[in-house]
């Protein structure tokens, strides 16, 4: 029976992917919000504020401000208080590549749902061309597929679940077409998606909408170093915090891509800040914890010497790239030796002859690095 034979090994694989992507705090996170705790708020959500909290802290570096806004987002969507007939929020992230704005969202619903891609996620360079909007509002009435109602949308984890909001996130919202953004109006406006033959509606009133724009980086840079321009300080800028100004630069971006009514549908626009070099180390320590995650299924856990990790901060810091630029440093540097080590013979036996975890320590020797039993 072929049909079994491929249904059975497509399910095995499936499982052997979400084992892959387990996180060792899968469980945790999931006895916590499933309980409600002390509260008079007759709320239909009950995911643990402090959880998400403490996992949106600890993965995410050099954000705090932003942190803390979504944070309070957070609280208002947890105590149940906002418009029932809109989307629970939307936020719109915007600021330099690799600062942590699609992590955020992925880390939120790692806290809520133990899965990192429990989340309905929408890259939006998909969309860019006019004719692609299709498979966003489905296909008009005549053409194929209209009456399925077919989009690229995922209805389940857009509604979530009875205690859980669904997280919805638009990627690079600036890439989609025009289209795309005029059909986002009546979401943002009522949390009701129509597709264009009527036949199917997808309801957003129990998600939190989530979208990350690159709008404003060059400027933001220069901000960054100083430079405010000539511009600003004529129109009165110059006496503005740095945060401030920053918030008026991706607003006046906003405006020059999208129409003003699309704008004012956002409940919330947060700019993330460009990763500085005193915050890397602290990176290099998430990344490890995440390479140690992975390992874990290995029995090996690593340890990196201080001079090994002020060489991988110093080699993956790159304005321009923010954390991807320190992941690919990590790779490079870290990764590949490891990988090499690892499969040497004498490595394996050592392995298979530990019955236990097998601990290691990384450190800089030279052009290289060495890996040592502890």
């Amino acid at each position: 029976m072929p049909f079994m034979t491929d249904r059975l090994q497509a399910v095995q694989r499936e499982n052997q992917l979400k084992s892959a992507l387990a996180d060792e705090n899968t469980a945790a996170i999931s006895h916590a919000n499933g309980k409600t705790g002390a509260s008079f708020l007759n709320s239909r959500f009950s995911f643990d504020m402090g959880v998400v909290e403490r996992e949106l802290r600890a993965s995410i570096i050099g954000q705090d401000d932003a942190i803390a806004e979504v944070l309070e987002i957070l609280k208002v969507v947890r105590a149940d208080i906002g418009d029932p007939r809109k989307p629970l929020a939307s936020l719109l992230f915007c600021g330099p590549t690799g600062v942590g704005k699609t992590e955020t969202v992925r880390t939120i619903a790692r806290a809520l749902y133990g899965d990192a891609d429990a989340m309905c996620r929408i890259d939006m360079n998909t969309l860019a061309q006019e004719h692609y909007a299709a498979s966003f509002t489905g296909a008009p009435p005549g053409y194929v597929g209209s009456k399925e109602g077919t989009t690229i949308l995922d209805q389940e984890k857009i509604e979530g679940t009875r205690n859980l909001p669904g997280i919805v996130l638009f990627d690079e919202l600036e890439k989609a077409s025009n289209e795309v953004v005029l059909a986002l109006l009546n979401v943002f406006d009522n949390g009701i998606l129509t597709v264009a033959s009527g036949e199917r509606t997808f309801s957003f009133r129990n998600a939190i909408i989530f979208m990350s724009s690159n709008l404003g980086a060059r400027e933001l840079m220069e901000l960054q170093e100083g430079r405010p321009g000539l511009l600003a300080l004529l129109k009165g800028q110059g006496g503005k915090d740095r945060r401030t100004r920053a918030q008026d630069i991706v607003m006046k971006c906003l405006l020059d891509r999208f129409p003003p009514e699309f704008v004012n549908r956002i409940d919330h626009v947060d700019t993330f800040n460009w990763i500085g070099r005193e915050t890397v180390p602290r990176l290099v320590e998430v990344e490890l914890e995440r390479l140690n995650r992975r390992l874990r299924k290995h029995d090996v856990s690593l340890a990196i010497s201080d001079a090994l990790r002020d060489f991988l901060s110093e080699q993956g810091y790159d304005k321009r790239f923010g954390a991807r630029g320190l992941r690919r440093a990590m790779r490079r540097h870290l990764e590949f030796p490891l990988a090499t080590y690892l499969l040497e013979p004498g490595t394996a036996a050592g392995l298979s002859g530990s019955g236990g975890t097998l601990r290691l320590s990384a450190d800089r020797e030279g052009d290289g690095v060495v890996f040592r039993y502890d």
